[in-house]
């Protein structure tokens, strides 16, 4: 049977590991779409948004190969195929959307609101200065029409200002890479009135949860140690902790 629409989202955070130093911690979420209703900030009318349900984690220590697979398992354990479609959001990291292009490709593609709007905010930050009136004017307009997903016309008009402003052209140049390789994932507007999430607070807030455990004052751990306790972390926040117990309780002995 159909189990609506479903999405994946995946970030990073940093644990500390001995002699090896900050390591990356890579989170991943496979979380249900659900329609909910909230009030407009602007309008004060309610309205109706996409948001994420039911989420369930896993998170590993080390490369990106090991960690498809683990959140592959994870959405395939929870009928990701007989899903009627499907959502992968990100942050425009480079190693998400290669896993998503692996794992989930024939998913809809989002880079997070957050993300895509504070890239923006530092390209109008680098054109006129932090905290300018111009610099604020400039991101107002350009924020419009980035949610409207008019993402080549920004592209354009940032290579434009890195000719008026030679000086800074290096940086504006690379936050108008940014916007150009994922101007085909910033489809906002279209997206949110399909009734998908566009923001992956989802995942960031799960990343969050794991570095309150795993990076609190003075903690430094150990590989194995940390890399024991990474799966039962998941499955507190993933509120499956009792399934897990019960499986392990009840095991034969090797």
């Amino acid at each position: 049977r159909s189990l609506g629409r479903m999405g994946v989202s995946m970030d990073g955070t940093m644990v500390h590991i001995r002699e090896e130093g900050w390591k990356e911690l890579k989170v991943g979420c496979v979380f249900e779409i659900s329609a909910r209703c909230h009030e407009d900030p602007h309008t004060k009318e309610t309205v109706v948004l996409g948001s994420a349900a039911n989420n369930t984690y896993v998170a590993h220590l080390g490369g990106p190969e090991v960690f498809g697979r683990q959140i592959w398992a994870d959405a395939r354990q929870r009928n990701w195929m007989h899903a009627e479609d499907s959502l992968a959001i990100g942050d425009g990291a480079t190693w998400i959307w290669n896993l998503v292009g692996e794992h989930f490709y024939a998913s809809h593609q989002l880079v997070d609101w957050f993300h895509a709007s504070q890239h923006l905010a530092d390209a109008s930050q680098i054109i006129y200065g932090e905290g300018s009136p111009k610099a604020k004017r400039w991101y107002r307009r350009w924020e419009t029409k980035l949610y409207q997903g008019r993402v080549r016309q920004l592209v354009k008009a940032l290579k434009r200002q890195a000719d008026l402003h030679p000086d800074k052209s290096h940086p504006i140049l690379q936050q108008a890479g940014y916007f150009h390789n994922n101007a085909k994932r910033m489809n906002y507007l279209d997206m949110r009135l399909d009734g998908y999430p566009i923001g992956s607070g989802m995942v960031e807030s799960a990343a969050k949860q794991y570095k309150a455990r795993f990076c609190g004052s003075g903690m430094r751990w150990s590989r194995p140690g940390a890399e024991r306790l990474f799966p039962i972390r998941s499955a507190i926040l993933s509120h499956r902790f009792d399934k897990m117990w019960s499986l392990a309780y009840n095991s034969p002995p090797n």
